[in-house]
């Protein structure tokens, strides 16, 4: 006799009851899923039966029902009607006006337009990646910003709009001219690489995307300090990191603007990321003295029910509305105006193969082989926007 006073052979077959159950409760749920799925004019008297001695678990299978239909309605687009489109975009521009601090929270839907995939859309990174699907290459260096960049830009400059927080990582902020005091880039940016040991953190700008060799937990980019010779870092935050970079991450400029704001907008962004920063929706203030909130997205977000006003409207097709009603012009962008390049600090000679990715020009027909950051190959989409603890084969970048 075994410890519990049960023999081996008591116990495997204490073992086979145990499984042969496990297997007809299997079944159980099988055969009342399948009635569950027809029509109730198509079931017989005898399935009708079944379910009613089921309930417990008609209403257990129900309600996953439910839940699975929920998530699938939350992760389609919806385009709001060009009529209700405009209506919206009035009473947008009219809060824009109104507002006496308005801050801009933006996300990977902004820089869709330029070929850079969002992360929750239909066809965005995070999606595919649940469905099993490869993310596909995609060559930074090729994006510029969008109108979407470029009115809020203008917005800044015209002072209707006083900050912007982004969870991008693609630099299109800074290219399109927003001043770095006016942006927090809340997850880096790629064209950014620092020097820690330097007080204060020394920066330096580069015209390449400097996150080649980097990824999650692994932040050194192969280059050192000009000054001290330390190692250089990028300034990327990934999924599962905390984020403890001055800039150009900007924390405490996004925190000061969000107590101050009483108008925050938001584009592109699903927020399924930002509404964990608290700090930002000014949570510690009463409802009523909180931030009213404008949200641009086609897909439902966690803030929705607190929002003012929801658009169901692509950000580039908003904004051209916006700005037309706001009876300001958008003004193109230039890469000759561009001022990554006055702001960026060229490779020393040493440096020079550092890095193959393709370097930003001013003129894109100048990426000659031997200049500085000569495209190589294009760059895949890597380093930390892409996925939450990614490993060193599947390494993607972050763009939430």
């Amino acid at each position: 006799m075994a410890a519990g006073g049960l023999s081996r052979s008591e116990r495997k077959a204490a073992e086979r009851v145990r499984r042969l159950r496990e297997e007809q409760q299997r079944e159980h749920l099988r055969q009342v899923s399948r009635i569950l799925r027809k029509a109730a004019a198509e079931r017989s008297a005898e399935e009708g039966r079944l379910l009613a001695e089921s309930e417990d678990l008609v209403t257990e299978l129900q309600g996953r029902s439910r839940r699975r239909e929920g998530l699938k309605r939350r992760q389609e687009e919806v385009c709001d009607d060009p009529e209700e489109l405009h209506r919206k975009v009035r009473e947008l521009a009219s809060a824009v006006r109104n507002a006496k601090y308005l801050v801009v929270y933006t996300g990977a839907g902004i820089s869709t337009a330029a070929s850079i995939p969002d992360y929750r859309g239909p066809n965005g990174v995070w999606t595919l990646l649940q469905k099993g699907r490869d993310v596909s290459v995609t060559d930074l260096s090729e994006a510029d910003p969008t109108l979407t960049h470029m009115s809020i830009a203008r917005l800044h400059e015209q002072e209707l709009v006083q900050h912007v927080v982004s969870q991008n990582c693609d630099g299109l902020h800074l290219r399109s001219g927003l001043p770095r005091t006016a942006i927090s880039e809340l997850h880096g940016n790629m064209y950014i690489e620092v020097c820690t040991s330097c007080t204060p953190n020394r920066e330096y700008v580069r015209v390449f995307d400097v996150t080649e060799r980097t990824a999650l937990h692994r932040h050194q980019t192969g280059r050192t300090c000009h000054k001290c010779g330390a190692q250089l870092r990028d300034t990327i935050v990934h999924f599962g990191e905390r984020g403890t970079l001055g800039q150009p991450l900007n924390w405490e400029a996004a925190t000061a603007a969000a107590s101050k704001a009483d108008t925050i907008l938001c584009l592109g962004s699903s927020l399924k990321v930002l509404k964990k920063y608290p700090h930002l929706w000014c949570m510690t203030k009463p409802p009523s003295r909180r931030p009213k909130l404008y949200i641009v997205n086609l897909q439902w977000t966690p803030k929705d029910d607190g929002a003012t006003l929801k658009v169901h409207g692509k950000c580039d097709e908003v904004m051209r509305l916006l700005m037309n009603e706001l009876g300001l012009e958008t003004p193109p962008y230039s890469r000759w105006q561009d001022p990554i390049f006055s702001l960026a600090t060229p490779l020393r000679a040493s440096e020079e193969g550092s890095h193959t990715q393709r370097a930003l020009c001013r003129n894109r027909e100048d990426a000659l082989p031997g200049s500085q950051g000569t495209p190589v190959g294009t760059a895949p989409v890597r380093g930390g926007w892409f996925g939450r603890g990614c490993t060193k084969r599947t390494k993607r970048k972050r763009v939430t």
